[in-house]
């Protein structure tokens, strides 16, 4: 005969079932053991406060208060008590209170302490902690024992941006010497009366996330913008103060000069819309030759130059040989509808008949008038056999998709204000300098909401070109982030484009040294990947530049830099 048994797999199960009943039932015992523990220490803390405001209510009117304190009386502010092994902490606060049904309101009312409140509180600690608040009001017999009653009233009310009342702010009274706390409280409404001996108090508020704001003293600033205020006897104090969520800013400092351009090495005629009696490759654009001889005349145009960020038009440059009885004349063409037409532009001196010298001030060119250009060089020789040639030209301009600098310093300014100095000027509350970085970028934190503006420090050697968003001073809303980007741009800088002289495609992560040790000045860069790499701000000075990039050959060259100078670098590979 076979007998049933049980696997180990139903064993377990029901094991764990059986464990999981236990739980729950040892769960529940655990948590009606708490709820009573907690229900007893609640009943005595609670028999613990009626019982000191008893004692409070059979005491004489001028002994309810705080021994030490305002308004002074008979009362300890803190004692402990025990009861059923359970130790149970006892704060007993006092204040005056000013209650408008008396029928006189301030600041008419003579004696504005109209009655005292009284508060207790009775804690306990441990795994079972909590506590029991308990009030009562103590009023005078009559109104000569409310008016023997000394001291102020300072009340204090805390405002967001738009002058609602701030929910459960920290409000502080301080002594102005000590910095010690008198009073302090948290009010649900955003203020409060304070009952206070006569005399000068420093307030202080505050609360999670939110800015903070106080009173300040002559001795910190001559002409305070909230002085401290002074608690007179038998009268009312206001004081009202605005604080809201905090704000940041997300910075980027911009290069603003020279970081893009238009270029031909003339390696073939990818970059020419148009040529006539010239041969154009291989790095160089010569007349053409007829039997061995040169064409005396000659032109080509470049492709259209329609930069899509342009801000402002920047220079042209070139790099040409002229022999004798030869040369070369360049000219700048603008579109109008379907055809380009000369640049009549005054500014550009020389337009009409052509540039001959290099390089050419574009800076005063409309770029709104002229948003497009084209180059045209025009050849000439009066000499059979020689011809000019054109190595490379170059078109630069500002954009608004400039390039990243590092270490940027700005400042920024709030328009608020604390107060004046001695000299009567402005004494901001909030003004301090910042440095963007390796990244250039930084995240600034923990503003409170105000009209802000940036600016350079002078001794930078950088200026402000331009702002986004536009224009300053920028406002900042409570809770809120804004990203700002500033354009930078100097007096004196290097724009290095290095590429490759058989393709002139650029060179990545090319290693640039920019030195002049007269000046003290070493600095090493790498080119990003448009094989760009930009010194900012540089002394006007002769430097001396090395670059180096695996498989080219080193470069090796002197530079002078005055005022913004761009520099095309051609390496050549290694073979």
């Amino acid at each position: 005969m076979k007998q049933k048994s049980f696997t180990l797999i139903e064993v377990l199960v029901g094991v764990f079932l059986v464990l999981l009943v236990f739980l729950g039932i040892f769960g529940a015992y655990q948590l009606g053991i708490k709820v009573i523990g907690q229900s007893r220490n609640k009943i005595v803390a609670t028999a613990i406060a009626s019982g000191e405001l008893e004692k409070i209510r059979n005491l004489d009117y001028g002994s309810v208060g705080v021994s030490g304190g305002f308004p002074d009386g008979v009362l300890e502010a803190v004692k402990t008590t025990t009861l059923n092994g359970v130790d149970y902490l006892v704060e007993t606060r006092v204040d005056y209170a000013i209650d408008p049904t008396d029928g006189i309101s301030l600041p008419e009312d003579e004696c504005p302490n109209d009655y005292k409140k009284v508060k207790i509180k009775v804690s306990w600690s441990g795994a079972l902690e909590g506590f029991v608040e308990l009030s009562t009001d103590v009023s005078p017999k009559n109104l000569s024992q409310e008016c023997s009653e000394t001291g102020g009233i300072l009340l204090v009310s805390v405002f967001d941006a738009f002058g609602q009342a701030v929910s459960g702010p920290l409000i502080e009274v301080r002594d102005p010497d000590t910095d010690q706390i008198v009073k302090s409280a948290s009010p649900a409404e955003g203020s409060h009366f304070f009952s206070l001996e006569p005399g000068s108090y420093k307030v202080a508020v505050s609360k999670t996330n939110y800015s903070s704001a106080r009173t300040y003293g002559i001795e910190e600033v001559a002409i305070p913008e909230t002085p401290h205020p002074s608690v007179l006897e038998g009268l009312l104090t206001e004081n009202s103060f605005s604080i809201d969520k905090l704000s940041s800013f997300s910075v980027r400092t911009y290069s603003l000069w020279g970081l893009d351009y238009f270029s031909d090495s003339f390696l073939d005629q990818s970059k020419i819309s148009e040529i006539s009696d010239l041969e154009a490759g291989e790095g160089e654009a010569v007349l053409t030759q007829t039997e061995g001889q040169y064409q005396d005349s000659g032109y080509l145009f470049s492709t259209e130059i329609s930069p899509s960020d342009l801000l402002e038009w920047q220079e042209l440059s070139w790099n040409d040989l002229e022999p004798v009885s030869t040369q070369i004349l360049y000219q700048l063409f603008y579109l109008n509808g379907e055809n380009w037409f000369l640049v009549p532009d005054y500014d550009l001196s020389g337009n009409p008949g052509g540039f001959g010298s290099s390089p050419i001030d574009l800076s005063g060119l409309d770029s709104e008038t002229y948003p497009e250009l084209k180059i045209k060089a025009i050849f000439s020789s009066s000499d059979p056999d020689f011809s000019p040639t054109l190595y490379d030209w170059q078109l630069s301009w500002k954009n608004s998709q400039a390039g990243l600098i590092a270490g940027a310093i700005f400042r920024l300014q709030g328009e608020k204000i604390i107060g004046l100095d001695v000299e009567e000027n402005p004494v901001y509350k909030y003004s301090q300098e910042y440095n963007s970085g390796g990244s250039g970028q930084i995240n600034i934190n923990n503003l409170e909401w105000d009209l802000y503006h940036f600016s350079i420090p002078p001794a930078t050697g950088l200026d402000l070109a331009g702002i986004f968003p536009s224009p300053q001073p920028i406002a900042l809303a409570p809770d809120t982030s804004l990203e700002v980007n500033l354009y930078l741009e100097a007096q004196n800088s290097l724009l290095l484009n290095v590429q490759d002289v058989d393709t002139g495609e650029p060179v990545f992560s090319a290693t640039c040294r920019l030195q002049n040790s007269g000046l003290g000045y070493d600095k090493t860069q790498y080119t990003d990947q448009d094989g760009q790499t930009y010194f900012i701000p540089l002394e006007p000075a002769d430097y001396s530049l090395e670059i180096s990039a695996p498989g080219y050959s080193d470069y090796s060259r002197q530079v002078s830099v005055s005022g913004d100078v761009t520099k095309i670098i051609n390496l050549k590979r290694i073979e």
